[in-house]
Order: structure tokens, then sequence, then C-alpha cells
């Protein structure tokens, strides 16, 4: 395999790529085809058609790229959860939404792979913290991570 030349991060909507920017401008500096990897990212992410999905697009030196297809980012999984079309303006003022505890575990287990924690309380305790930037609270904001992996357990 071909030494990396560059890496490449977008969020691009799920099955929606095109040439258009950002991905034809980005895709063109490193002489990546274009049209290969609007097909093959479009293929692969029909199924969350419209969901803007982080994308790590990895370049070698002869052209050919591979890529990684990430979760969606943590407010827009929040965001949907509630139906909400978008956050507060002032959040820590102006509320939009509550969490429960089960909405808090099922975004964590839904974003795990893309977190830097294996604990599912941590990973909730990030869920809360996002939340709160949107202007969302939850049932486990006054939980400490020992209390909310208590609830789990148990």
């Amino acid at each position: 395999m071909a030494a990396v030349k560059g890496y490449i991060k977008l969020q691009i909507p799920g099955g929606q790529a095109n040439p258009a920017p950002p991905v034809g401008p980005a895709l063109g500096q490193y002489g990546v085809p274009i049209q290969d990897f609007t097909s093959q990212f479009n293929d692969q992410t029909k199924d969350k058609m419209g969901v803007k999905l982080p994308v790590v697009i990895t370049v070698f030196e002869d052209r050919t790229f591979t890529f990684v297809v990430k979760q969606p980012p943590m407010s827009t999984l929040v965001k949907n959860k509630l139906n909400l079309k978008k956050g507060s303006g002032v959040p820590h003022k102006e509320k939009v939404g509550h969490l429960s505890f089960d909405q808090c575990k099922e975004i964590a287990e839904e974003k795990m792979p893309d977190l830097n924690s294996k604990d599912l309380a941590w990973a909730m305790k990030i869920v809360d913290g996002t939340a709160r930037a949107t202007g969302v609270t939850s049932d486990i904001h006054d939980m400490s991570k020992a209390e909310v992996a208590a609830k789990l357990a148990g």
C-alpha cells in the first residue's frame, strides 16, 4: 500500500455527497477521483439519508483513498431524539427540551463507537453535557457518574 498523503475530515449529509463544495475542492486538492468517492459514500450511507455524518478520508500517494463514516454529531442525536429543529439560542437560560434517563442511555449507546470512553455511565454524562449546551435538560444532570452507574446496574 502506498504512503499516506493526507487526511480529510468533512461532514456530509448521508446519501447526498456531490462534487460541489465542500466535497469537490477538498478532494480535488489531493487528486482524489471525486466521482468514485461520492458514489461509494452515497452507497454506504443511503440508510441515513440527509443526516450530517462526519467522514475521515485517508488519501494515499497513488491517489487511492479509504474512508470511515462516523456517527452523527452528538448535538444532532440529541435534537433528533427530541424532534427539535434547533437548539436554544441561549442554552443556559432558555430550555427547549428534556431527556429522560433512558433517552440519554440510547444516545450514549449509539455514539459509543466514536467516544473515547468505554464506560456507559461516562458516555451518558457526555450526552448530558452536550444536551446542556444545546438548551436541553436531562434526568442525569444532577447525578454523579457513580449514581448513573448504580442506576444502570440496577
